[in-house]
């Protein structure tokens, strides 16, 4: 998916949440009681084909930023990576590990439904089998969660999403690992657990408008 088709997508899965006024968090999360860091869905959006996958949880108030409502985490699969490839860092159940997953990148949504941000985070917090920013970005075209069993114009937004920020998600990834080089010279192998303290690695803000508008739209597509 090239970026112009995938802002294209993008704005029509936005524009059809809203012309159905069903925000997106409301096509992940049930409306009347949501249950902070808990996964929705329980065992994550797994694509049928590829088995990347996305899960969206809520932080609890003061844990998260006031204008955020939650955040997906976006994951490929280690079987889109090359077989025997090693991981950078392993998780401490080494292949006993619950998930065989690798984290792309996270995508906070404020409270309206709207993407606010992008960030990195360390290991520790998806106990993810860890591989360095180069072999990230060589896949990451890989990542597709077109297929999962959730909201369809959910699993479209965030496939797209990856596809159109590709240019920031790669930079994002390099300055994960330049952080994380320099936590492991402060911290040594605890660099990558809860014992750094350290949770995110790196992040940009969003703006979606400015984004789509910048692309090099064929004049009769121009977006205003």
């Amino acid at each position: 998916m090239d970026k112009l088709q995938a802002a294209q997508t993008v704005i029509e899965t936005i524009t059809q949440m809203a012309q159905e006024q069903r925000p997106l968090m409301l096509r992940v999360v049930p409306e009347d009681e949501v249950h902070f860091w808990k996964h929705y869905p329980e065992k994550d959006a797994r694509d049928e084909f590829c088995k990347s996958r996305w899960y969206y949880h809520v932080h609890a108030p003061g844990s998260r930023d006031a204008d955020e409502h939650g955040h997906f985490h976006l994951f490929l699969h280690r079987t889109q990576l090359p077989e025997g490839l090693e991981p950078k860092v392993w998780p401490p159940q080494g292949e006993d590990a619950k998930a065989h997953v690798t984290h792309l990148i996270a995508l906070s949504i404020n409270t309206v439904g709207i993407p606010r941000s992008w960030f990195t985070v360390n290991r520790y917090v998806t106990n993810e089998f860890l591989y360095p920013a180069d072999t990230m970005i060589e896949h990451l075209p890989d990542f597709n969660v077109d297929h999962t069993k959730e909201d369809d114009l959910v699993n479209r937004f965030v496939t797209a999403m990856v596809a159109l920020y590709s240019d920031e998600i790669e930079a994002l990834l390099r300055e994960r690992d330049t952080r994380q080089a320099e936590l492991l010279e402060e911290h040594g192998e605890k660099a990558y657990e809860l014992a750094s303290g350290v949770e995110v690695l790196s992040q940009i803000p969003i703006d979606l408008d400015a984004k789509i508008n910048s692309l090099d739209w064929p004049e009769e597509e121009e977006v205003a």
